[in-house]
């Protein structure tokens, strides 16, 4: 065959394949295409995607940089890169191909949508009321202003697990200065540092995005510090490894008899019975079924809570989505919706619970306002921002999914 017909012959073989479901065949076929013609957009595109499908995530992100190379800046490109980094564990990268692809298609619900999936996934979610514990900050910032005052605000502060910060700032603001503060999530680490400097203090206060253990000193930590701050302690105390980040801290980082705050802590317990968390921990029977061994497959460990907290409400029910579980195929679907506000607040986002049709006349729903706690629970999809609503106005809303999570945010 000629070389100019070799490229619309490879095409149209891959194209066929493709539908009949021959997947490996059909990657041979653009990778030949590819062959000759390296820079051709669709076979760049579409072998990558066959390798997502061919579940061969390494070799599909490589596939899909390439395809970026070749055409920088266009967002079904990096958005089909970010999906394939976050299937390769490549988190931090994928958050930064979403981040592209959004200043390319600013307008795109879909793609700040899966931004925002990615960073939750990210970042755990006890960041947020960790740093609302006011008792917990008070506590903390009563300590450093301690060390400090003993030490004096020349003394080295190493600050393990950066978070927002906060500790850093807490010392910074006491006045000392050549704070070193660690993190080994690359997104916090940045936040961090717009924090710091939002909040005037990068100048004392030096963000290093790296776990402790990592650390160089004489290179991200002048020298050994004189005093130790971290938080890292889990509720199990033990989760986050603070026992080996202490220890590396002592032995390569800190100077003899440094400071440590913590310097101790301590579980306190007590047996417990609860009919109540019994029904979490675990199981015995269900519908008159022996279904004990089941309960071998609980959690160890799992959060206890009350039933749902005070909240207001400031719109009737409004029905946000409809899925036909019978139907043969689902699309994606996004839809405009406009709330009618009843009163004047600063609304959070959209508490979102489930109504079951299960069979004709039967249906369950897990009501907030009705239902006690169990295993399906009402959701919070909360604003990126609050939003200030007035009594009798109308809140314009997007809802709907996109085959794998529910999408809620206010209409911009």
């Amino acid at each position: 065959m000629p070389p100019s017909q070799q490229a619309p012959a490879h095409e149209a073989l891959a194209r066929s394949l493709t539908r009949r479901g021959a997947l490996h065949a059909a990657l041979l076929q653009w990778q030949a295409l590819l062959r000759l013609d390296p820079a051709h957009p669709d076979a760049l595109l579409e072998s990558a995607l066959l390798l997502r499908r061919l579940s061969r995530p390494l070799e599909a992100v490589a596939a899909f940089a390439e395809a970026d190379a070749r055409a920088p800046g266009d967002p079904q490109i990096l958005a089909a890169l970010a999906i394939a980094q976050a299937e390769a564990a490549q988190p931090d990268a994928a958050i930064a191909s979403f981040r592209r692809a959004i200043a390319a298609d600013p307008g795109n619900p879909h793609l700040r949508h899966q931004l925002r999936r990615l960073i939750g996934a990210r970042v755990p979610f006890w960041h947020i009321p960790m740093l609302n514990d006011v008792a917990r900050n008070d506590a903390f910032e009563a300590a450093i202003l301690q060390a400090l005052a003993t030490d004096g605000p020349g003394a080295r502060l190493l600050d393990i697990g950066t978070g927002s910060g906060l500790l850093s700032l807490m010392a910074a603001r006491a006045g000392a200065t050549g704070i070193v503060t660690c993190e080994a999530v690359p997104l916090i680490a940045d936040t961090a540092r717009r924090i710091i400097a939002l909040n005037g203090h990068a100048d004392a206060i030096s963000v290093v995005a790296k776990p402790s253990t990592a650390l160089v000193l004489g290179d991200d930590l002048p020298d050994r510090a004189d005093i130790l701050v971290s938080e890292i302690l889990s509720s199990d105390l033990l989760a986050e490894g603070v026992l080996e980040a202490f220890e590396d801290a002592q032995r390569r980082l800190l100077r003899p008899g440094a400071r440590i705050i913590p310097r101790a802590a301590a579980a306190i317990g007590c047996l417990i019975e609860s009919p109540v968390l019994a029904n979490y921990a675990g199981v015995t029977r269900a519908a008159g079924f022996d279904v004990s061994p089941f309960a071998a497959l609980a959690p160890a460990r799992l959060p206890v809570h009350g039933r749902m907290g005070q909240w207001r409400r400031l719109s009737p029910d409004l029905e946000l989505l409809r899925l036909d579980l019978t139907a043969p195929t689902h699309d994606p679907v996004l839809a405009s919706l406009s709330v009618a506000v009843l009163a004047d607040g600063l609304a959070l986002g959209v508490l979102q619970w489930m109504q079951l049709d299960l069979a004709q006349g039967i249906g369950f729903d897990n009501h907030p306002e009705a239902a006690a706690d169990g295993g399906w629970m009402p959701i919070l999809h909360a604003f990126p921002q609050p939003v200030q609503v007035t009594a009798g106005s109308m809140l314009a809303l997007l809802a709907g999914h996109d085959r794998s999570s529910l999408i809620i945010l206010p209409a911009d």
